[in-house]
């Protein structure tokens, strides 16, 4: 028996140029969903991707203005996540949705923003979905449980410089599952990665470095992410562009914790 899921989705195309079209009106997508925009035009001003403005115009009309995910837009907090002309957070590299503004695109141009899609990132609506797998993982062992008080003085605690920078290029993980939608399979290795190297790799997380890498990647499992192949999409679309060679450490923590038959 094969089973069809249904879901509200939500294509949004934007034309820019610099004038308002007289014929630019809201239209209806294929899916029912109101406010799917087809030729309208938007002034190329430091908007994210025009949203702003298509937003404040249908709110102005009285109209459901488009829903989507935004907050610091500063590129630091990972909320604001759309897929932009089939790239996740658009063509520019190393910068976030919040980062891709109608300046980053020339007069004429058809734009066309979707939210992520992914089985474990189910779609709330319009472009806005749910990242809690996110947060699970990270519960599951994305922290240090014992109380290490308040900062320390510089060298108390000596780092070696190159291992410090890795795990400050690691930590520079925003969360915002750009990984995830570009990945063929879904993949959440590369954010998982991340998060156990920036703690393995410091000596305040090497007491819990085998708990951690097996508890993230078996609720990693669960959240329903797919097989990492190794194909490089999300190193490409990372807006933090964090590398592959996260991911081999962290096969490696696995393989070594596994041989150790932690659980």
């Amino acid at each position: 028996m094969k089973t069809v899921l249904k879901a509200t989705l939500l294509a949004l195309t934007l034309a820019f140029g610099s004038a308002y079209a007289a014929d630019a009106k809201p239209t209806t997508s294929d899916a029912g969903t109101p406010g799917m925009i087809a030729g309208d035009v938007v002034k190329a001003e430091a908007e994210v991707v025009g949203i702003d403005k298509k937003t404040r115009t249908l709110t102005l009309k009285g109209e459901e203005p488009i829903a989507f995910d935004h907050d610091c837009r500063e590129g630091i907090c990972g909320t604001c996540s759309l897929v932009i002309d089939g790239k996740p957070h658009g063509p520019r590299r190393g910068v976030a949705t919040c980062q891709t503004y109608v300046r980053s695109f020339r007069d004429g141009d058809e734009v066309c923003i979707e939210p992520f899609r992914a089985r474990a990132f189910p779609i709330v609506k319009d472009l806005v979905v749910i990242r809690k797998a996110f947060d699970r993982i990270i519960e599951a062992g994305g922290f240090i449980s014992v109380r290490t008080g308040g900062a320390p003085d510089a060298n108390s605690l000596p780092v070696a410089k190159d291992v410090a920078e890795m795990a400050m290029d690691a930590a520079q993980c925003i969360g915002c599952g750009a990984c995830v939608a570009a990945c063929k399979n879904a993949s959440a290795m590369l954010f998982v990665a991340a998060k156990v190297s920036h703690l393995n790799l410091l000596p305040q997380g090497q007491p819990e470095r085998e708990r951690r890498v097996m508890a993230m990647v078996r609720q990693m499992d669960a959240e329903g992410f797919g097989n990492c192949t190794v194909t490089g999409s999300c190193e490409a679309v990372c807006p933090k562009n964090i590398g592959l060679e996260f991911i081999a450490r962290m096969n490696r923590e696995y393989a070594a914790a596994l041989l150790k038959g932690k659980t």
